[in-house]
């Protein structure tokens, strides 16, 4: 039994370095195809043709961009959000001609965009560091999305209140920040997609080697022997009850 654990160990390893494999490296074509036949399946067992493919990432892939290319989207982003920092700072609702209550409700918009601004250049920050990291892409796809309609919202008080050549600022800065989400959004579906053929492999391969080693230890493992009751055995000094 000893035996057949350690080539299950051995198959999930395979599995997991093939995936990571094509994660990192991906080759700008697919390998070509070797003359040595593939090893017949065991007697009895049954493997699709997707259980002897390794899944790979090939650059070639939709949505697929090389870590030089996402750093400068990244960089790109950066700049927008510099220059969304700067235009804030030239924004002062309180000489605006409006109502107090609509001057407080826009002051706490400004708050409130200053704020998704900070937290879109966190997470920008660490996907920099880690551009294959799917979690911190979504969320800075997310961080991004989340500041744009605030974005719009100033763009068309600051135009009415206080200059229209300012707001268009503002919304030029918006619409630059929108089309870099949109320029990450394929890079994600790829990742997203690539890890889910990676896991799929991995089970299909799991499954494959169950097959293959309840096929091999069929007929040497011994039928399970009934055992007999046994009545515990009583150690220690045994207390009479108290009348």
């Amino acid at each position: 039994m000893r035996w057949a654990v350690w080539a299950l160990g051995l198959v999930l390893m395979g599995a997991s370095l093939t995936g990571q494999a094509g994660q990192q490296n991906p080759p700008s074509s697919p390998p070509a195809a070797t003359a040595t036949a593939p090893a017949p399946p065991t007697p009895g067992v049954e493997v699709s043709p997707t259980d002897q493919s390794p899944v790979r990432a090939l650059s070639g892939e939709t949505g697929y961009m090389d870590p030089a290319a996402m750093k400068q989207l990244l960089h790109k982003v950066w700049l927008a959000e510099y220059r969304v920092n700067d235009l804030l700072t030239q924004v002062h609702p309180e000489r605006w001609k409006m109502a107090d209550a609509a001057r407080t409700s826009f002051t706490k918009t400004l708050t409130t965009l200053r704020g998704q601004m900070d937290s879109l250049e966190q997470w920008r920050a660490q996907y920099e560091k880690r551009p294959d990291n799917i979690y911190l892409g979504y969320e800075t796809y997310v961080a991004i999305n989340t500041a744009l309609p605030r974005l719009e919202g100033i763009a068309r008080d600051v135009s009415r209140f206080e200059n229209p050549s300012l707001g268009a600022q503002f919304s030029q800065a918006g619409n630059q920040l929108f089309d870099l989400q949109q320029t990450l959004q394929p890079f994600l579906s790829f990742l997203l997609r690539n890890q889910d053929q990676i896991l799929s492999a991995t089970q299909s391969n799991l499954a494959s080697c169950q097959n293959q080693l309840s096929y091999a230890m069929r007929g040497r493992t011994e039928a399970a022997k009934p055992m007999k009751n046994v009545l515990p055995e009583f150690k220690g000094r045994r207390r009479s009850k108290s009348k």
